[in-house]
C-alpha cells in the first residue's frame, strides 16, 4: 500500500515539475525574464496542472486516502490493546 501511494505521488510531483520547467523554458523564449518569468511560470505551470493533471491527482489522493483509512484502523487497534492492557493494570 505504502509503494502505491510513494508511486503515484512521485508520478504527479514529477509531472508538475516537469510542466513547471516547460512552462519556464516557454516564457523565456517569449521574452520573460527574472522575477516574472518565475512568477508567470508557477502561474501558467499550475493552472497546466490543475487542467492536465485531474487524472493523476485523483488517483493520488485516493491512494493516501486509502493510506490514511487503514493507519486510522490500526490505530484504533493500538489505542484499544493499550487502553484493555491499562485496565488489567489497574486490577491488579
Amino acid at each position: 500500500m505504502l509503494v502505491s501511494v510513494m508511486r503515484t505521488t512521485l508520478a504527479y510531483t514529477s509531472a508538475r515539475i516537469l510542466l513547471l520547467v516547460v512552462a519556464m523554458i516557454l516564457l523565456y523564449l517569449a521574452g520573460a525574464r527574472g522575477f516574472l518569468l518565475l512568477a508567470l511560470a508557477f502561474v501558467v505551470s499550475g493552472i497546466a496542472s490543475f487542467v492536465l493533471l485531474s487524472r493523476q491527482r485523483d488517483r493520488m489522493s485516493g491512494a493516501l486516502m486509502a493510506r490514511l483509512r487503514n493507519g486510522r484502523a490500526r490505530t484504533a487497534g493500538l489505542r484499544t490493546r493499550l487502553e484493555e492492557g491499562a485496565r488489567s493494570e489497574d486490577e491488579n
